[in-house]
């Protein structure tokens, strides 16, 4: 049986969806004029995954932070190491990233061929599928960089967030987990 609606009521239906159409749009429109950026320096409160980890550290030899700017407003964030080999805990994240980096410079190369990002997180909703997103292009675009492997915390929300991103674990550490987006 069909039901036949009054023309006021499939008014308000029309006015409720061009609404709801016109709010999502806002939500996520700030994607389409973000850009991914490189810091000096961010905000180590914020950082939910390793709080502890100074900015010294996040820019020592062979380590950098990513960020997604949109209207001159950092809204995800991302760090990462080169290096040569996959790491177990940070300290050996610090060790083979300080490695690859004397390693190059002597060579007068580029840093190491995998690239570890050991944290990640966003202040707006789709900031950390962004991020991950810009970061895959960027290094797809490198002639040096041949992975992309986290350095995650034994986590749900981790595992959660790499497998809805395209990432397949690739070992369980002691404290740590590694996942890899492929790079094609």
């Amino acid at each position: 049986m069909i039901k036949k609606f009054s023309p006021r009521i499939k008014a308000r239906l029309r006015k409720n969806r061009q609404v709801l159409s016109k709010n999502i749009g806002n939500f996520f429109g700030w994607v389409k004029g973000a850009k991914l950026v490189e810091l000096k320096e961010c905000n180590t409160d914020e950082d939910p995954v390793r709080p502890e980890l100074d900015n010294k550290f996040r820019t020592g030899y062979g380590r950098k932070i990513f960020g997604v700017e949109y209207k001159g407003e950092i809204h995800a964030v991302m760090c990462f190491a080169y290096t040569n080999e996959i790491p177990k805990s940070v300290e050996e994240l610090e060790k083979l990233s300080t490695d690859a980096f004397l390693q190059t410079a002597m060579r007068d190369q580029s840093g190491g061929q995998i690239a570890i990002a050991y944290t990640v997180w966003s202040k707006k909703k789709g900031g950390g599928k962004l991020i991950v997103k810009e970061v895959f292009k960027k290094i797809k675009k490198s002639n040096h960089l041949n992975r992309l492997v986290t350095l995650s915390p034994l986590t749900e929300m981790a595992t959660n967030f790499h497998e809805r991103n395209g990432a397949k674990l690739i070992q369980i550490n002691e404290t740590t987990q590694n996942f890899e987006y492929k790079v094609m």
